[in-house]
């Protein structure tokens, strides 16, 4: 650990250097620039320009090369820190007040009200795992789906199923199927790389393409807002839908994991992974740190007990149905308690309409919903067992305990995350990126530019919300002002929606990513490794057969038919079956 410490402390050395250098020139700005350190609300510091790149690029680069995210994802948030620090007067000084400002951003991550939700709900989650597994409810899952699930291909096709059916959030989808078929893959000898590629692939893939999510109020209302300056009456949710067929990487990617799962073929790093556990048994690699603990994963049931699918299906059924009915109720009290009145005289007279669950949905906080919910699971849990006489109260509550303290290390790099995307919002990464991206291409380049944008701004900020956020209000008004037709812009749209999901899908301090990684237990950088090759794979499938040749007048009705062969075609052709000995 001491001497992965020194090298991550080393790298930091190369990457601060420059930012040092940087303190005599950025010295001279600190009485007329606008300071960064006040707030999101600030802007890009005029002297900063491309060193706005340097804190996000250091954490992911040091991820890569010192394997310790916590270590990286921090000396990411004190660059950023220090960045700002070297514009407000002494040069000296910088280092503390840099260090000062990361704390202050740490400290704010963890006060949202929404973060502290997820963070609740991430650390009962943990609990829950280990009280169902206590329970032999895990178990008891493992060998009724073990007889149906005869191989490797049913196994990863069921996960995809279960993928696509929890389809309400992204968070819910990392954190219910990981746990539910983490022990048929290990089973099987599916590696846990494979395993949380197939969640994070069917998590906001999904919840961006779904008309009824926790994502599409925002989805919905960064389009709306754009929509104002160019056509104010324009119906922003009617925009979205008809977005859903430029959607290409999203329906894409779908389709690539149910042609690898179905023919058994990988390629690169997942290849390389899959052999491993195929012929090995090793569902981790070696030296892999796994996002949750195996004293929650290899939890045993506890002796003597009759296994049961009850003791998985009532708990975790608590948690899927009160997610549903919660997401329902604090979209439904938020709408009825807002100022919008239309809306919410319309929830009130249909609350079971189409529209009415749409807009609960997209109203409610999915932090504190999944936290309610995961609460109420382990309530269920603990219920069930001391029932059944399986566990005392007081051994509930420490196995409880133990199942969160397995996920503390999960939730600590989410709170540095979390930072470092406050931290680069504040000096202006992804308005930097936008800023410096040249207007005067052709019309038909543009839908492709935007989402090769999308993609890099969300990559190096780790969200795909605030992808969205920044880049629509720039891409509606430039498509509305090279083309009239609405056609045009909303296949712009739809490539803003798309690319902010595959830098996501490719970044190491992307929340999903993370969360991913936790509900499969899998080491985070070895999921990240793995992912990368599929994901800008079928991205580069979604701009040469989807966003070029749209943008050149194909009709979308063409261009998706023949990226999803294209998709099939790289999977037979590129990949090889993982049981075969040919070389990858």
């Amino acid at each position: 650990m001491a001497k992965r410490c020194a090298r991550g402390t080393a790298w930091f050395l190369v990457f601060a250097a420059p930012v040092l250098f940087l303190a005599g020139e950025t010295a001279g700005f600190a009485a007329g620039g606008e300071s960064t350190a006040t707030g999101a609300a600030a802007q890009t510091h005029p002297a900063l320009g491309f060193w706005t790149l340097l804190p996000p690029l250091a954490a992911i680069v040091l991820s890569f090369l010192t394997r310790n995210v916590v270590l990286s994802l921090f000396l990411g948030v004190f660059a950023a820190t220090l960045l700002t620090s070297f514009g407000q007067g002494s040069a000296p000084a910088a280092p503390f007040h840099a260090f000062l400002g990361a704390v202050r951003l740490i400290i704010a991550a963890v006060a949202d009200a929404s973060h502290a939700g997820i963070l609740g709900q991430t650390f009962l989650i943990g609990g829950l795992i280990a009280l169902v597994s206590r329970l032999g409810g895990a178990q008891a899952v493992a060998e009724w789906l073990a007889r149906r699930a005869r191989g490797p291909r049913s196994a990863q096709l069921a996960t995809w199923l279960m993928g696509l059916f929890v389809f309400f959030d992204d968070y819910a989808n990392s954190l219910i199927v990981g746990p539910i078929m983490r022990p048929v893959t290990d089973r099987l000898r599916i590696s846990r790389e494979k395993l949380a590629f197939i969640i994070d692939a069917t998590a906001a893939p999904i919840a961006g393409l779904a008309l009824i999510s926790t994502w599409i109020g925002f989805e919905v209302g960064v389009i709306k807002e754009a929509l104002g300056s160019v056509e104010p009456t324009a119906n922003a949710y009617g925009v979205f839908v008809q977005t859903i067929p430029f959607r290409f990487y999203n329906i894409l990617l779908i389709a690539f994991v149910f042609f690898s799962a179905w023919s058994l073929r990988d390629f690169g790093a997942m290849l390389r992974a899959e052999r491993r556990a195929r012929a090995t048994g090793k569902v981790v690699a070696d030296g892999a740190k796994p996002m949750v603990s195996v004293e929650v994963t290899g939890l045993e049931p506890a002796p003597g007990i009759r296994l049961s699918l009850w003791n998985a299906v009532l708990p975790i059924g608590a948690l899927l149905g009160s997610a549903l009915v919660l997401f329902y109720y604090n979209g439904y009290a938020a709408i009825v308690g807002g100022t919008d009145e239309a809306l919410a005289a319309m929830v009130r007279t249909q609350p079971f309409s189409f529209a009415a669950l749409r807009d609960t949905f997209s109203a409610s906080d999915a932090g504190i919903v999944l936290f309610q919910a995961a609460l109420f699971a382990c309530m269920v849990a603990i219920a069930l067992g001391t029932a059944k006489r399986i566990f005392t109260f007081g051994e509930a509550m420490d196995i409880l305990l133990l199942g969160m303290k397995a996920l503390l290390i999960t939730c600590v790099i989410l709170v540095l995350a979390w930072s470092l995307s406050a931290a680069v919002r504040e000096i202006g990464t992804a308005r930097f990126i936008v800023s410096n991206v040249s207007d005067s291409l052709p019309t038909w380049a543009l839908p492709g530019l935007i989402f090769v944008l999308g993609s890099a701004i969300s990559f190096a900020t780790g969200t795909s919300y605030g992808t969205m956020a920044i880049l629509m209000p720039l891409a509606v008004p430039l498509a509305h002002s090279v083309s009239a037709e609405s056609g045009f812009m909303v296949m712009c749209v739809g490539a803003v929606l798309t690319g902010a999901i595959v830098g996501d899908h490719c970044s190491p301090i992307s929340d999903t990513t993370i969360l991913s990684s936790m509900g499969s237990a899998c080491d985070l950088m070895d999921h990240v490794k793995t992912q990368l090759g599929y994901a800008l794979a079928v991205a580069a499938i979604s701009l040469i057969f989807g966003y070029l040749p749209t943008g050149l007048g194909v009709p979308v009705w063409l261009a998706l038919p023949v990226g999803l062969v294209a998709t099939g075609a790289m999977v037979y052709v590129w990949g090889k079956r993982v049981d075969s000995a040919e070389l990858p």
